[in-house]
C-alpha cells in the first residue's frame, strides 16, 4: 500500500494568545508536521480564506496524532514508507 502525503494551509494555536496560519503536512488524512509561514500568511487574504475553510489544528492534538504515527509505525519523518508522492515531504 502506497502512502499519500497532502499540505492544507489551517490555523494553528500554538498557545492561548498565538494562533497563526500554517502548511500543514497530512499522512492519509493525518496532520504530522507544519511549516510556519512567519507572520505572511495572515496578510495574504487567500491563505486566510483558505485556512477559514479547513480545520484548525493545536499543540495538543498534534502532540496526540504525532504520537499515534509513532506506534503505528507511520510517521513519514521517522520510518520508511512506501509513499505515492515523496516530493511533497517537508524539506527537514
Amino acid at each position: 500500500m502506497k502512502y499519500k502525503i497532502e499540505t492544507k494551509y489551517c490555523w494553528y494555536q500554538a498557545s492561548q494568545e498565538r494562533v497563526f496560519i500554517v502548511r500543514m503536512y497530512f499522512i492519509q488524512g493525518i496532520p504530522f508536521k507544519f511549516d510556519d509561514l512567519e507572520g505572511e500568511g495572515e496578510l495574504n487574504l487567500n491563505l486566510v480564506e483558505i485556512a477559514n475553510s479547513t480545520p484548525s489544528y493545536d499543540v495538543e492534538e498534534l502532540y496526540h496524532y504525532s504520537f499515534y504515527l509513532i506506534a503505528e509505525e507511520c510517521h513519514p519523518m521517522l520510518f520508511e514508507l512506501d509513499l505515492e508522492n515523496p516530493e511533497l515531504l517537508p524539506v527537514d
